[in-house]
């Protein structure tokens, strides 16, 4: 796999029963990037290991002036400078290349699984510790699949040295054969402790992160509410938790460090000791000396490899760990019961298995709380709690959050949770109360996935987005005044928030799905412009499903249908004008009425009833008295009021 190749056509399903598992199945898809890796590494490795030997050659050479052996060793020389090049070279190609395609793997399989779980994701697991899996994680993860094939190439360095010294010299190179071990697995008994406080750093950084991500996403909350101080000062504590943490690991590789520095030296120390005894008794030559020596030298950078290696797979190992925790999220419910993600109702199927790949059309309906949708309607639905309004709304999407053992939500007869995921987010589009807009210009963000049947223009004209456009043509730099190429800020943050709205609805609009389901969607804008995105909205989708949350009495007049619900399941269905006339709960959510409120306008309905039936029993001359009685009391209840004031 080259960087050039990138994305992946299918990142594979990943072993995510544990970290360990996880980074081994990274490894084993790169398994031809680690051979190749492995290959240049063995060149680079043996190219510095052969050095010690051209030079004690040449050493002997000298000293036999021997003129010819001093050429062999300079072309030899020669030759080991190419190779040590050439594979230095390439092992960092390839290694760097390893590392980009693993965090290439992984985020693309953090993406898939994010939009396999819609906004469960973030009902499951945090909003930072996602980013962190995302960004920091990853790099980590691609850090011990890099070192990985260069670890191995120096330890077969290492055991092609040492074979080779005790074949070329065996006195010392004895001594080296039973060294290099000791060096190599002397910081075994340290890499417990240095790996724990590793995790405890990571742990501690992940949690920083976590609330530093959080933090920002709320700012303009805290703002509002005046806890910017309080947040700041629990991100200075956590920070601080993270430097001390860190602190604490350092100290661990620190001493490591010392170690793999302290023993080889001893090492060498030894190596000269012995060898010069062996030189001064002529049981070696000058130019051995010089090469055991040199090639115990150099032993000193293969060794590295293996401090890089543990300090990779302690990082990495949490990082590992954490990703497979996020890629282990379902979206249905095991044989066991255990909640993994969103629902499997009766009718649902796994969602790999679904014979059906082509949306389907006909009628919304959802069996838990009997909300129909006509096929082709305007259909306003009506909910107490605007809580369970977002709840449902996800329902009717198939983006359900919890294991509730509710059957799925039906599109034509046919199950969504039983389509491919990809059939099913065609099919019904889901607009939460709160869209985020994504940073780039406008004609990026309408630049969606769609039927092609809907311009942007006119998707802006239904939204009533005049207003927007000439903000943004007003603040185009470069456009040329052209409010499509205006660069909109992450989330939208330089428009207001009914802007922010409308352009999010004029972007679902665009994507002109079968079904489009929306969230309040016009709960931030002033009543005159409600007016004209609901007509605008009915206009262009009309011969289209749509299912609109909200209590806008503007919005529900414009509906073909009005659904009331009530405590989950239908209590009512009509058009707005006759459930205000004669459903008094309907009516309470709609004008806002107090619960006073409610029992006085209900009474006065008891009262006017009554009354009705009393004149229709009563004789004409018992009306009229009844009429007087009451103009009677109307004229002394204006007295008082006059009195009074």
């Amino acid at each position: 796999m080259q960087i050039r190749d990138l994305p992946y056509t299918d990142p594979g399903e990943p072993d995510v029963r544990s970290g360990p598992r996880f980074l081994y199945w990274l490894g084993r898809n790169q398994l031809a990037g680690q051979l190749k890796a492995l290959g240049w590494g063995l060149l680079h490795q043996c190219g510095i290991a052969g050095l010690p030997l051209t030079v004690g050659l040449a050493v002997q050479a000298a000293v036999d002036r021997s003129g010819n052996r001093l050429a062999m060793a300079a072309a030899l020389n020669v030759l080991l400078g190419v190779a040590i090049a050439l594979g230095e070279v390439m092992l960092h190609r390839t290694a760097v290349t390893n590392w980009i395609t693993a965090a290439a793997r992984v985020q693309q399989l953090l993406a898939r699984k994010a939009a396999d779980l819609g906004s469960v994701l973030t009902r499951r697991v945090a909003a930072g510790e996602v980013v962190a899996v995302s960004t920091g994680d990853v790099e980590k993860i691609g850090w011990f699949v890099e070192a990985l094939s260069r670890f191995v190439a120096a330890a077969a360095a290492l055991v092609i040295i040492c074979v080779g010294l005790v074949v070329y010299q065996p006195a010392l190179g004895s001594v080296v054969a039973i060294g290099v071990p000791i060096l190599a697995l002397a910081v075994l008994p340290l890499l417990p402790r240095a790996t724990q406080r590793a995790d405890v750093q990571r742990e501690k950084a992940g949690r920083a992160t976590e609330l530093a991500s959080d933090t920002v996403a709320g700012l303009r909350v805290l703002r509002g509410i005046g806890g910017e101080e309080l947040f700041l000062g629990r991100y200075r504590e956590a920070s601080q938790e993270v430097r001390r943490a860190a602190v604490r690991s350092a100290r661990m590789w620190s001493l490591i460090s010392a170690v793999q520095v302290l023993l080889p030296g001893l090492l060498l120390i030894t190596v000269v000791l012995y060898g010069a005894r062996l030189a001064l008794d002529g049981r070696i030559a000058v130019g051995e000396l010089v090469t055991v020596y040199s090639a115990v030298t150099l032993m000193l950078y293969p060794l590295q490899h293996f401090e890089e290696i543990a300090m990779a797979y302690s990082f990495s190992r949490p990082s590992a760990k954490r990703a497979a925790r996020v890629l282990a999220l379902q979206r249905v419910t095991d044989p066991a019961g255990t909640d993994t993600g969103v629902p499997s109702g009766p009718r649902a199927e796994p969602l790999s298995d679904a014979p059906l790949t082509e949306p389907p059309t006909g009628d919304l309906y959802d069996p838990a709380s009997g909300l129909l949708a006509p096929e082709g309607r305007l259909t306003a639905v009506v909910c107490g709690d605007p809580d369970a309004a977002g709840r449902l709304a996800d329902r009717l999407g198939g983006h359900a959050p919890e294991s509730d053992g509710l059957p799925s939500v039906l599109l034509g007869g046919v199950a969504l949770d039983g389509l491919a995921l990809a059939c099913a987010r065609t099919a019904v589009l889901v607009q939460d109360k709160d869209p985020v807009l994504l940073s780039g210009t406008l004609r990026a963000l309408l630049d969606v996935p769609s039927s092609g049947q809907v311009e942007a223009a006119a998707a802006l004209r239904a939204a009533h987005c005049d207003d927007v456009l000439d903000a943004l043509a007003q603040a185009s730099v470069d456009g040329g005044g052209d409010p499509m190429a205006t660069r909109i800020t992450e989330r939208g943050r330089s428009l207001s928030g009914g802007q922010r709205q409308r352009l999010a609805l004029a972007r679902s609009l665009v994507a002109d799905p079968e079904v489009l389901v929306l969230d309040e969607p016009t709960s931030a804008v002033d009543s005159h412009t409600e007016a004209r995105v609901a007509d605008g909205v009915k206009r262009l989708r009309a011969g289209r499903t749509t299912v609109v949350f909200t209590s806008s009495p503007l919005l529900l007049d414009v509906a073909e249908r009005v659904v009331f619900v009530h405590e989950g399941e239908v209590a009512s269905v009509g058009v707005h004008r006759e459930l205000v006339r004669t459903d008094a709960r309907y009516r309470a959510v709609v004008t806002r009425e107090t619960d006073e409120t409610h029992e006085t306008h209900e009474t006065d309905m008891t009262t006017d009833r009554t009354r009705d039936r009393t004149n229709e029993t009563a004789k004409p001359d018992e009306r009229c008295q009844t009429d007087e009685g009451e103009t009677k009391a109307v004229s002394r209840a204006m007295e008082k009021v006059e009195e009074s004031a």
